[in-house]
């Protein structure tokens, strides 16, 4: 069988699919209601597709209805700057504004964030591939510094290997000497958003809202070993295996990877 689906351009697990169908507007709405339990802030069209994942047959409108009727539908909060903008000398490009992402490690974004603990804040940084939207190196850290942003991206590049363009925002932990120091050091293109126009790091800015939305907001964290525990199984074992992305055709990062490069 896994031949034949080879040959044919199947899914194996697609095979083996078998829809729900006539589903009860009852057994829909329980399906919903725990869907909804285990992740509060998904909209009707990721629920819709986690129900296409079990077998259901259920079409957008009908699951905004059902959750409209049941009170689950969400409200998205906006994410805080964290970073400072870096009034350098060389003048900056933004290399990804009109690029067509085509392939894997073409290019990597990466921006900051900020956690509210009980008597002080930790800081979040994260290194996203944009083509799988797999996340390549991340760091949650005492303090708003280059060693925030500069050790997830030496960890990335001995793991991953190297992106073609590095893009960000003009953060002074970006613009550091030892931080652009070693994106030539790999032969990496630098790109940046201009000054004052956050929707340029649109990519990372998606990442950063679903990171608060999913994770952050939902948790009220004791200490950074927490913070860094509870951040790190979300990237690792939800963001990466268990949430779909509408970019990537409503696949996990991993599954994408996957069914792209199997």
């Amino acid at each position: 069988m896994r031949e034949i689906c080879e040959v044919l351009g199947f899914n194996k697990s697609s095979f083996y699919y078998q829809p729900k169908s006539d589903t009860s507007e009852d057994v829909l709405r329980a399906e919903i209601q725990q869907l909804a339990a285990q992740y509060p802030t998904y909209g009707y069209r990721r629920i819709r597709a986690l129900l296409l994942r079990q077998g259901y047959t259920v079409g957008y409108k009908r699951v905004a209805r059902l959750m409209k009727e049941e009170n689950l539908s969400v409200s998205v909060k906006r994410v805080c700057q964290t970073t400072k903008s870096f009034q350098g000398r060389e003048s900056w490009v933004n290399r990804v504004q009109t690029l067509e992402i085509s392939r894997e490690d073409q290019v990597w974004v990466g921006d900051i964030t900020y956690v509210r603990l009980k008597r002080r804040f930790v800081y979040v940084a994260v290194l996203m591939d944009i083509f799988t939207r797999m996340i390549r190196g991340w760091q949650v850290g005492p303090h708003l510094n280059t060693s925030l942003t500069l050790k997830p991206l030496q960890e990335a590049l001995l793991e991953s290997g190297s992106p073609e363009i590095h893009h960000s925002d003009q953060g002074a932990q970006y613009l550091s000497n030892a931080y652009l120091s070693t994106l030539k050091a790999h032969g990496i293109e630098i790109s940046l958003a201009r000054r004052g126009r956050p929707w340029e790091n649109g990519y990372a800015e998606r990442l950063i809202r679903t990171l608060k939305e999913e994770e952050v907001h939902l948790n009220d964290y004791e200490d950074i070993t927490e913070t860094r525990e509870r951040i790190g199984h979300f990237i690792t074992q939800v963001y990466h295996h268990k949430r779909p992305h509408s970019a990537l055709g409503y696949l996990t990062p991993i599954e994408f990877q996957q069914q792209t490069f199997s």
